[in-house]
């Protein structure tokens, strides 16, 4: 009895145990940590059963060249087999194959249709791409009544881009009747969060009084908050503010250096060029010093 209760043990100790599969959220932390080539063989197990999240993993390594050669049609493949079960991330990644061309000639209705899939999901990127499809961005007819229905669907889930595409509209009063109040409102929700093409034209509506209290010094404020995150056309306003004294105190330093950084990002300015002529030289240096340290704000 002792005999056979030994070589049972040594029979169990001598099988191969199958290893446990890694779960997908493994996947994804090897993902987020870089490891792809570990990521997506974990990928490939849940994908093979089916899982619509590994799926539209595989597609995002395809799609980027990341652990595997890139393809664009073998990364179109992986992203249907998950939008085709409702994944909201490939059905816009498909989505967007189609209207940039990845995949060969632009298809509007084939992306459209996977956007507003993507959309009924709750996607607000897909909202907001349907408002450009209906605004004429990829070549269509404009549809602003439409266009505004689909960005102001995305601007109330808080998605920035599209929170400044109403403002714009409502200020060229496109679709909608024109109101530089309302331009304001939304111009202002996506300037809070970072937006700086929306920071240039609040500080701006501000600076001027136009649907909002004039404050030029609230609105040179939100210039330079565009500014510094890089904008050229802020950077070039934040310049004239600061060499001429307005919303701001007077400073030829401050002045040429954001006129330096808006001339570097193609904005130039025939005024600035003479303003920068006439002063010392020592402050010129200073200015280019400034110029050169800057480093544009991302978050």
């Amino acid at each position: 009895m002792k005999c056979a209760a030994a070589f049972l043990a040594l029979a169990l100790l001598a099988s191969p145990v199958a290893a446990a599969e890694p779960p997908f959220e493994e996947a994804v932390a090897l993902f987020e940590d870089k490891n792809y080539k570990e990521a997506i063989e974990i990928a490939k197990l849940h994908a093979a059963k089916g899982d619509a999240r590994a799926m539209a993993m595989m597609g995002a390594f395809y799609q980027t060249g990341k652990a595997v050669k890139a393809d664009q049609q073998q990364a179109a493949e992986w992203f249907k087999k998950a939008a085709e079960k409702d994944h909201p991330g490939a059905q816009f990644s498909l989505a967007m194959m189609n209207l940039d061309g990845a995949l060969g000639a632009t298809d509007i209705d084939e992306g459209a249709k996977w956007l507003e899939k993507a959309a009924a999901n709750g996607n607000p990127q897909a909202l907001y791409n349907l408002g450009l499809i209906a605004s004429g961005v990829y070549g269509t007819e404009p549809d602003w009544p439409r266009a505004v229905e689909w960005f102001s669907r995305s601007a109330e889930k808080g998605f920035a881009d599209a929170q400044y595409n109403l403002g714009l509209i409502y200020l060229d009063g496109k679709g909608v009747d024109k109101s530089e109040v309302t331009a304001a409102d939304w111009f202002v929700k996506a300037a809070l969060q970072g937006h700086a093409d929306a920071a240039l034209d609040y500080g701006v509506l501000v600076f001027r009084g136009e649907g909002v209290q004039k404050d030029e010094a609230v609105g040179a404020k939100w210039m330079l908050i565009s500014a510094a995150r890089g904008n050229a056309v802020a950077q070039n306003r934040v310049a004239r503010l600061y060499a001429t004294g307005r919303g701001v105190t007077l400073d030829p330093v401050e002045a040429m250096k954001w006129h330096f950084l808006a001339t570097k990002g193609g904005r130039a300015d025939a005024w600035l060029d003479e303003f920068t002529a006439k002063q010392a030289l020592d402050q010129k240096a200073a200015a280019e010093k400034r110029a050169a340290d800057f480093k544009p704000k991302t978050s």
